[in-house]
C-alpha cells in the first residue's frame, strides 16, 4: 500500500491563496501625486479646452474678476465672457486674447478696444494653457497632495485630490491679497481619460482676513476652436 505524504488540502489552498491573490488583482491605485502628474500631461497636450469659472464670497466693491466661460487654444489665445466688479456693479465683458494682445467690449461700447486686463483684475485669459504660466502649475507645484473621495461629475468617474498651492503661483494665474497664505486646493481628474474636470481654490483672493472660492470646470479637450483678432475702432 502507498502511504500519502503530501501535504493536506487545506494547507495548500493556505499557502496558495496569497501567490495566486498576487498573479491576478486589480491594477495598483494611483498616488495622488501620480493622479496630479498625468493630469497636467493630459492638460499640457489640449490643443484647446472650454472652462467655467465661478467664486463664492467675492467682493461687491472695488475690481476683481469674479467669473467668466469660454474657450482656450494654444498656444496664446481666448475668446468669452468674463464677469468682472466695476465701481460696485458686476459687468459681463465680451473678451478675445491672441498672442499676448486683449481686447474687450466695454460696456456701452458697440465694438472692442485694445485693453490691459489688470485694470479689471485679471492676467492675460490667453495665457492659461502655457506650461510656463497657465493652469497646469497648479497641478504640477501642489504640495502636501492627498487622496480623496471619488465621485462624478456629469456621469463620469473623478477622483479627487487634495492640495495645497503656493500662494505667490495663484497671484501670478488669478488673484491674492496675501500672497504669502497658501491656497486648498481640490482637484477632479477623470480616471480613464486623465483630464483635469475641476479645479476648487480657496484662499485669501480678494481680501488678506477672509477666504473665498474660485471653481473652475474643463471640458471640451481638443475641440476645434478657431480664435481670431477682432477689428477695432
Amino acid at each position: 500500500m502507498l502511504r500519502r505524504t503530501g501535504i493536506p488540502l487545506l494547507a495548500l489552498a493556505v499557502f496558495a491563496g496569497p501567490v495566486l491573490a498576487g498573479c491576478g488583482g486589480g491594477e495598483p491605485e494611483e498616488s495622488a501625486a501620480d493622479l496630479l502628474a498625468r493630469a497636467k500631461t493630459t492638460l499640457d497636450d489640449a490643443s484647446s479646452a472650454h472652462f467655467v469659472l465661478t467664486s463664492e464670497n467675492a467682493p461687491r466693491t472695488g475690481t476683481a474678476l469674479v467669473g467668466g466661460e469660454g474657450d482656450i487654444a494654444r498656444p496664446s489665445s481666448f475668446e468669452g465672457t468674463l464677469q468682472v466688479v466695476v465701481l460696485g456693479s458686476t459687468a459681463s465683458l465680451n473678451v478675445v486674447s491672441v498672442d499676448g494682445t486683449v481686447y474687450a467690449q466695454l460696456p456701452f461700447s458697440s465694438g472692442f478696444s485694445v485693453v490691459d486686463p489688470a485694470q479689471f483684475g485679471f492676467g492675460d485669459p490667453g495665457a492659461l494653457l502655457d506650461p510656463d504660466t497657465g493652469i497646469s502649475q497648479l497641478l504640477s507645484q501642489a504640495e502636501s497632495a492627498e487622496l480623496g473621495e471619488e465621485k462624478r461629475i456629469d456621469g463620469e468617474v473623478v477622483q479627487e485630490v487634495s492640495a495645497e498651492i503656493p500662494g505667490d503661483l495663484v497671484e501670478q494665474i488669478l488673484t491674492s491679497e496675501d500672497p504669502s497664505q497658501p491656497v486648498e486646493g481640490v482637484f477632479s481628474i477623470a480616471s480613464d481619460s486623465g483630464e483635469l474636470r475641476r479645479a476648487q481654490l480657496t484662499g485669501p483672493f480678494f481680501s488678506a482676513d477672509q477666504d473665498a472660492t474660485f471653481t473652475l470646470e474643463l471640458s471640451d479637450f481638443g475641440a476645434d476652436v478657431e480664435i481670431t483678432a477682432p477689428p477695432t475702432g
